[in-house]
């Protein structure tokens, strides 16, 4: 297959991002191609090795996923333009004939550990834990015999010969994780009426309220915040950029007026796209930022410029005169 038709993903085989990806539709028609890591998948979209990739970005226990995030901060730019979340629940993968008593070391992705920690407390308090490139890297770990058992979805059993010891293991119930599938940057899709608009910001300045500034233009425009972040920009301490999440699509006005505020504060801005939510939810829009409103508002402006003055609260419009 080409390119064009090429999606990378965290891989190797059997991660829950392969998981999550295998849920779209379009799946079903592209070459699939696990990559080590994170910036690997990303970077063989900017390469135009791939036409998109799949990588994990956010996760209701632990938070964001920091390889993403960071790499979407930086590089060459990229554009998200779908999400997926995956309910998440793991099994503990063992060898054929390993008895839970036998498991002395234990392996997975950091971001599991967060949510199997009170599993292991209560049933492996013993066993120590060494971190994965990924969930299924763990199992393969297992199978070459490195480690005695990994956190890994149940279905990743079968691709290394391994069998789930436990199911169904999740400190948090309905733990989810947020995937979001990046290509190289295009016109955003038109509104659903339930998207999302991501960003990173550059602050100009370090100043008191400097970040309120930046959130109050959301404020003003109407724009619901569903994620904020901050990230450090490796340029030493104190040196952040925020990665943010808005309800809302980049053609609605109030949305567009949001950006271009960010944009009058802010040392820079890198737009991330607008997509559909995962979960459907339309936002709640309040009065005086519909795009009528906006553009009602605009017409207001243009008539007053123009001397145009009815509707401005009285007066019948006539020039002074000056004596």
């Amino acid at each position: 297959m080409t390119a064009a038709s090429r999606y990378t993903y965290l891989g190797p085989e059997g991660t829950f991002t392969e998981a999550a990806l295998r849920t779209l539709p379009e799946a079903a028609t592209r070459e699939l191609v696990p990559m080590i890591s994170v910036p690997a998948a990303l970077d063989a979209v900017r390469s135009g090795e791939a036409a998109g990739a799949l990588v994990p970005i956010e996760n209701s226990v632990e938070g964001g996923v920091s390889a993403t995030v960071d790499e979407l901060a930086s590089g060459e730019p990229l554009m998200i333009y779908r999400e997926v979340h995956l309910p998440i629940a793991f099994a503990l993968l063992v060898r054929p004939g390993t008895e839970i008593e036998n498991i002395k070391t234990v392996t997975g992705h950091p971001v599991a550990q967060p949510q199997v920690r009170g599993w292991l407390s209560r049933f492996l308090p013993e066993a120590q834990w060494e971190s994965a490139a990924s969930n299924a890297d763990g199992a393969r770990l297992v199978q070459e015999g490195r480690f005695d058992a990994a956190f890994a979805g149940e279905f990743a059993a079968p691709t290394y010969g391994l069998e789930p010891l436990v199911t169904d293991i999740h400190d948090a119930h309905n733990a989810t994780t947020r995937f979001v599938l990046v290509g190289r940057p295009a016109r955003p899709a038109a509104p659903t009426g339930a998207d999302k608009t991501s960003v990173v910001l550059w602050l100009r300045a370090d100043h008191p309220g400097a970040l309120l500034e930046v959130l109050q233009e959301y404020m003003t425009c109407g724009v619901n915040l569903v994620r904020i972040e901050s990230r450090p920009t490796g340029k030493g301490i104190g040196q952040y950029c925020f990665s943010l999440d808005c309800e809302g699509h980049v053609s609605e006005r109030r949305v567009g007026e949001a950006l271009m505020g960010l944009k009058r504060l802010c040392s820079d801005v890198r737009y991330l796209g607008s997509y559909p939510r995962a979960d459907h939810v339309e936002p709640t829009v309040v009065a005086g930022t519909t795009d009528a409103d906006f553009l009602t508002a605009a017409d207001w402006l243009t008539r007053c410029l123009d001397g145009r003055t009815e509707g401005n609260g009285g007066g019948n419009g006539a020039r002074p005169s000056h004596r």
